[in-house]
C-alpha cells in the first residue's frame, strides 16, 4: 500500500504590528469627568497626608478644602449655567471613588454635594438668593442635616413666614458652608400640608455643637446644628416635604447638563452611586497600600524576606482584587443605566430602584470585606496612626452604617417583594405624600 502524500505547510507569515490593549471605558464617562477624576488622583499625595490633621479638628484642613473648592469638586453638581460642570452618574462615581482613594473623609465631602444640588428644587426666590450669596464661596453652598430624619426640629406658622428651634443631626460639611438646610415638622391642623418639611438657614442662625466625636469619617464635619431660641424664617426658605419629589423632578426642565437630564428617581439613585463609591475608592486606596507595604515588612511568625511573598498573603490580595473588581463592576453597571436611561428618557421602576439599591450596599459591604482581610492579613503594623489602612478601616465601617445603604433593611424590602408581601414604601416615614395621615390627626386635603 502506497503511504499518502505529505502535505507541505506553507511557512508562517512574518509577524505584524502587536494590536494595541486597553480598557474600553464607558461611553458615559465625559472629557470633564475624566479631567476632573485625574485632576484629584494628582491630589493624592497631599489628601492623605493631611487626613490625619482632619480628624483632629473634624473638618477638611484648609489646604485640602481649597485644592478641592479649585479642582471643581464643590460645582461638579451645580448648573453649566452657575458656572459648574453638571456631572452625570458615571463621572460622579468615577471623581468620588477616586476621592476616597486618598481619604474617605474628603470622598464624604464631594457625596454630600451631589445629594444637595437638590435645593435647587425649592423655590426659586431662595435659589437665586443663595446663587448670588456664594458667589466665589470656598466650600459647599449648602449642607443638610436631619431633612429625612424620623427626628427633627419644630416649626409653626406665622404671618408670612415660620417660627423654627430644634437640633439637626449629621450636618455634614456644616464647617465650611454657608447655608443649611434642615427637617421641620409642623401642626398640619393649623398651617395645612403633610406635617412635614425643610427650611434654609444662613449661617449666622444656627450654632455648630462640637459633639462630632466618632469612630470614622471623622474629618467630615459632620456635626449636629442648633437653633435654641425661635428664630423667624421667611415662606420662601420653606418647603413642604410633599412637594419636594415632583419638585425634584421638575429640575431637569430649567438647567442643562448631564445632572440636570434626570428625573427624581434618577437623581436619588445618582445620591446612592456617589455614596458606595466612597468604599469603592477606599478598597481600592487599601490594596494599593498594602502592595506597597507588604514589600517592605516581614512577617512575624514565617521565615519569608517579605509579607508579600506569603502565599497567604497572595492569596489575600487576589481575593480582595476580585472584591473590589465585582463591586466596581456593579457600581459603574448601574451608574452607566442612570446615565443611558436618562439620555433615552426612561425611567426606573419601583422593582428595579429597590434591587439596585440593594446591589450597591452589598457592594459597599464587599468593599469593606476585601479592606478588613488586606488589613488582617498585614497584621498589627496597620494600627497605627499614621497607617492610612487603619483609617480607611474605620471610615468604611461609618459609610457601610449609613441608613440608605444597610443590607438587611434593604434585603427585607426585596425579600418581600420576591415572596408576594406589599414592600414598604421606600423612605416612608420621611417624605409624606399631600393627604397621609399623621399619627394622632385627621388626614389634611
Amino acid at each position: 500500500m502506497s503511504q499518502p502524500t505529505a502535505r507541505r505547510v506553507p511557512p508562517m507569515p512574518p509577524p505584524g504590528p502587536l494590536p494595541e490593549f486597553g480598557a474600553v471605558e464607558s461611553p458615559y464617562l465625559t472629557d470633564a469627568g475624566r479631567e476632573l477624576r485625574d485632576r484629584i488622583r494628582d491630589l493624592k499625595p497631599l489628601i492623605r497626608e493631611q487626613a490625619r490633621e482632619g480628624e483632629r479638628i473634624g473638618a477638611l484642613t484648609p489646604d485640602v478644602l481649597k485644592a478641592l473648592d479649585e479642582a471643581g469638586i464643590y460645582r461638579m453638581t451645580m448648573p453649566v449655567e452657575w458656572g459648574g460642570t453638571a456631572l452625570g452618574a458615571r463621572d460622579l462615581v468615577e471623581v468620588v471613588a477616586a476621592l476616597g482613594e486618598g481619604d474617605g473623609s474628603a470622598a464624604w465631602s464631594a457625596f454630600v454635594g451631589v445629594g444637595l444640588r437638590n435645593f435647587l428644587g425649592l423655590q426659586p426666590e431662595l435659589i437665586e438668593e443663595i446663587r448670588k450669596d456664594v458667589e466665589g464661596w470656598v466650600g459647599p453652598a449648602l449642607v443638610g442635616a436631619s431633612v429625612f430624619a424620623t427626628t427633627v426640629g419644630d416649626a409653626r406658622k406665622v404671618d408670612d413666614g415660620w417660627m423654627v428651634s430644634g437640633r439637626w443631626a449629621f450636618g455634614s460639611g456644616c464647617k465650611h458652608a454657608r447655608w443649611a438646610m434642615v427637617g421641620v415638622a409642623f401642626d398640619p391642623a393649623e398651617a395645612g400640608g403633610t406635617g412635614r418639611g425643610v427650611v434654609v438657614l444662613e449661617r449666622e442662625q444656627f450654632e455648630i455643637l462640637d459633639d462630632w466625636h466618632v469612630m470614622g469619617l471623622s474629618g467630615t464635619s459632620s456635626n449636629s446644628l442648633r437653633v435654641t431660641d425661635e428664630i423667624f424664617v421667611p415662606d420662601y426658605r420653606f418647603l413642604d416635604l410633599g412637594d419636594f419629589p415632583p419638585r425634584l423632578d421638575q429640575i431637569r426642565h430649567h438647567y442643562t447638563g448631564a445632572a440636570f437630564q434626570q428625573s427624581g428617581r434618577a437623581l436619588l439613585m445618582t445620591v446612592a452611586l456617589s455614596n458606595t463609591s466612597i468604599a469603592l475608592g477606599m478598597a481600592r486606596g487599601t490594596l494599593s497600600c498594602f502592595a506597597e507595604q507588604a514589600g517592605r515588612r516581614k512577617p512575624f511568625t514565617l521565615p519569608y524576606p517579605s509579607v508579600a511573598e506569603m502565599a497567604s498573603a497572595q492569596v489575600a490580595a487576589g481575593r480582595a482584587q476580585a472584591m473590589i473588581v465585582l463591586a466596581g463592576s456593579t457600581i459603574e453597571r448601574y451608574a452607566d443605566q442612570v446615565d443611558a436611561r436618562t439620555q433615552a428618557g426612561l425611567e426606573f421602576t419601583d422593582e428595579e430602584e429597590s434591587e439596585i439599591s440593594l446591589a450597591l450596599a452589598y457592594a459597599a459591604n464587599l468593599c469593606e470585606d476585601a479592606i478588613n482581610l488586606l488589613q488582617k492579613t498585614l497584621g498589627s503594623s496597620t494600627i497605627a496612626l499614621s497607617n492610612p489602612i487603619q483609617r480607611f478601616v474605620r471610615d468604611v465601617r461609618v459609610v457601610t452604617s449609613h441608613g440608605a445603604i444597610r443590607v438587611d433593611p434593604l434585603a427585607e424590602q426585596n425579600g418581600r417583594r420576591i415572596l408576594g408581601i406589599e414592600p414598604f414604601p421606600m423612605i416612608g416615614a420621611a417624605v409624606p405624600q399631600r393627604g397621609n395621615p399623621v399619627p394622632g390627626k385627621e388626614p389634611v386635603r
